[in-house]
Parts: C-alpha cells; structure tokens; sequence
C-alpha cells in the first residue's frame, strides 16, 4: 500500500495567528517579551519543549519546560473563550485528500501537536476519518527523530520505499530522510522552498493541485 504521511501546521492547516497567540501570552506570563513573529514561525514543526530550547537556547531547562506547559494553557484558554480564530484548510487540500484517498492511498498524520490538539483540529474539518494512523508529540521524540514516521509505517503496515513524508519544514524533511521515506515540501508553510530542497526534499510542491501531481507521477 501507497502512504502519504502529512504534517499538520503549515501543511494542511493554517494556524499561524493561533501559534502566534499562544506563544506570546506564555513569554508575557514569564515576564519575558515575546520572540518575533518570524522567530515563532520558525520553530512551527518542533514539539514544544524543543522550540522553546531554539527560541531561548541560553535558558534553563525548567524554563523552557515551563513556557512548554504554559502554551498549552494558553490555547486551552483561548479555546475556552472562543477567541481561537478559525484555523482553515489551506486552498485545496481537502480535494487533495479526498482524491488520494479515493485513489487508494493511505493517509497518516506526523505532528509536534497534541494528541488533543490534533483531533480537534482535524474533527473541525471534517477530515479525521480519513487518518489510519496519528502521530504526535505525546508519544514520540521531536521531529527530526524518525520514530512518528516508523510508527505510521507499521500502522499502514508498509515500507519506507512504497510512503511519502510531505511537509512545509526542514524537521519533516530529515525526518523523511531519517526514516528512509522520501520527502515532499509544501511551498506554502513555514520555511522557504529553497530550505526545503536543500533539506533534502524531491521536490517543492506550489499548490495542492502540484502536489497531487507530484503524488500520481
């Protein structure tokens, strides 16, 4: 069987300003300023405890484990409030779902969210149905560690040479490469399409139209 193994943020959905959101109100309870936009943007892909190492590499580890917990928090709060802006489906992607999966792929899903985060992210669209398998940073290492790919493989029960990894980061891009899987970028995330194939990428999808292309050629 074909596996198609996507990441979440920034490939399929676009969550940029709820990331941005949470992230600052952790720093501001810390009494720390808030990293760039772009810096937080860079770090999307990661499970929390690491991006907040890349973000304060100088910090101590109780820190970061910390501002980790406390941007958990602050999503759970804004959720409670119903001040979560809509996260959508980038342009086309449930089409391109609906089509590999009418095509007889098998779909999964490798993630620095939640276990929690994710389901409801993917039961808002609608679209949890379609993932036989759902990995997340409450099981494994952070990407790049190849053990949320190695766990999709078994669930699908194929190999590394019959599944793609598609994703907007340099982490989903090594984490392909370190699974032996080759590897697909989304041009429409968090890092550049340059990065990407530097990373090790086969290519650089532009559109989901493109990247079905590439998934059927």
């Amino acid at each position: 069987m074909k596996l198609a193994v996507f990441d979440c943020d920034g490939t399929l959905i676009d969550s940029q300003v709820n990331i941005i959101r949470a992230m600052d109100s952790s720093f501001q309870r810390h009494g720390l300023a808030p990293p760039p936009p772009h810096a937080t943007r860079r770090i999307v892909g990661l499970s929390l405890v690491e991006a907040m190492q890349a973000l304060l590499p100088d910090a101590e580890t109780a820190l970061h484990v910390s501002l980790a917990e406390d941007y958990k928090a602050a999503f759970h709060r804004l959720r409670a409030d119903r001040s979560l802006d809509p996260e959508p489906l980038y342009p086309g992607i449930r089409r391109l779902l609906d089509a590999l999966d009418g095509a007889g792929w098998l779909l999964a899903v490798a993630t620095g969210k939640s276990d929690r985060g994710l389901k409801l992210a993917l039961e808002h669209h609608g679209i949890h149905h379609l993932f036989i398998s759902l990995q997340t940073a409450d099981r494994h290492p952070s990407k790049p560690h190849p053990s949320m790919l190695r766990a999709a493989l078994a669930d699908a029960g194929t190999t590394a040479d019959r599944a793609v990894m598609i994703g907007d980061t340099v982490f989903d891009i090594a984490m392909g490469s370190a699974a032996g899987v080759r590897s697909i970028g989304v041009d429409w995330g968090y890092h550049e399409a340059d990065e990407l194939l530097d990373a090790g990428a086969a290519d650089v999808a532009a559109d989901a139209d493109h990247l079905l292309a590439l998934l059927s050629g």
